[in-house]
Parts: structure tokens; sequence; C-alpha cells
């Protein structure tokens, strides 16, 4: 769902800020933040919405894939991870490069609507990387804490 949500958020925002636009898009920014590279609009519009169709197809690739192997070869839900859990993370995984790629366009949006930038992207890609490290932390911690339930022989709740 979250590759989905992403790519029509996307796509209304960008619906949204058209008329705002003018007829050539700068798309690309030096390291001070001004712009040094020029789309025109339509093809600006598919340069940033084609990538995130193009997530949100693997996202439904991949998820359909999942489910055709848990018919093929029958795995278990009570063997440990279950396939829904997989589906869903293995689908939503996409949505992160999805979201790096929005704010990318809202940046690319602001500045060409109201001439300010948003956030510096190094900045954006900092706050990310952050909160995924704590995620992963926080799987690892869950992921050892179960496994020494587990080699205790302690049923899990």
């Amino acid at each position: 769902m979250a590759p989905l949500i992403v790519f029509l958020l996307s796509l209304i925002l960008f619906a949204l800020f058209y008329h705002l636009l003018p007829a050539e898009v700068a798309v690309h920014f030096n390291m001070d933040g001004n712009p040094d590279n020029w789309l025109g609009r339509e093809m600006t519009g598919i340069t940033l919405l084609a990538p995130q169709l193009l997530f949100l197809l693997m996202a439904l690739g991949i998820a359909w894939g999942v489910i055709r192997l848990d018919r093929r070869f029958s795995w278990s839900e009570s063997g440990g991870v279950g396939t829904g859990r997989m589906v869903s993370f293995m689908g939503n995984i996409l949505a992160l490069p999805q979201l790096i790629i929005l704010f990318a366009m809202l940046d690319i949006l602001s500045y060409n609507s109201y001439q300010t930038h948003i956030l510096p992207m190094w900045l954006f890609l900092i706050v990310v990387l952050g909160l995924l490290t704590a995620g992963l932390i926080m799987a690892g911690v869950v992921f050892f804490l179960k496994a020494r339930r587990a080699m205790r022989g302690e049923n899990p709740p």
C-alpha cells in the first residue's frame, strides 16, 4: 500500500503545482542552490513521476511473486515470518526511494513556484538514514530478545 500511496501523493502534488510552474523548470541545482539545468514542464512531470510509477509496479510485482511462491510451496505461517509479513515488508520497502524522489520533486516544485528550497537534500537524507538506522537497531533488539527467549525454551506470547 505504501508505494501506491506515495505514487498517488506525487501525482496529486504535481497536478496541484503544474499551473504554477514556468515553461522552463529548474530541475538541477549546484551546491549553492542555484539552478544549472532546466526542462520543460511536461518533461519534468515525466521525469519525476516515471520513477514513482516504476517503483509502484516493482512493488506490485514483488507482492504478486511472493504470493505465487507461497501458493506453490505452501509455506506455513507458524514457521516464522509468514507470507503476510514478508509481502508487507518487501512491497512497502520500495516506498523509501519513492519518498526520496517525492522530496526532490517537492523541492523542485517549491523552487520553481516560490523561489525557495524546502531543505537541503543532504540534510533530508541524513534524517531518513538516521530514522532507518534507529529502525534497524530496534529490529535487531527485538530479534535478539526473541532469539534469547527461544533459546531458553520459552514460548512467545
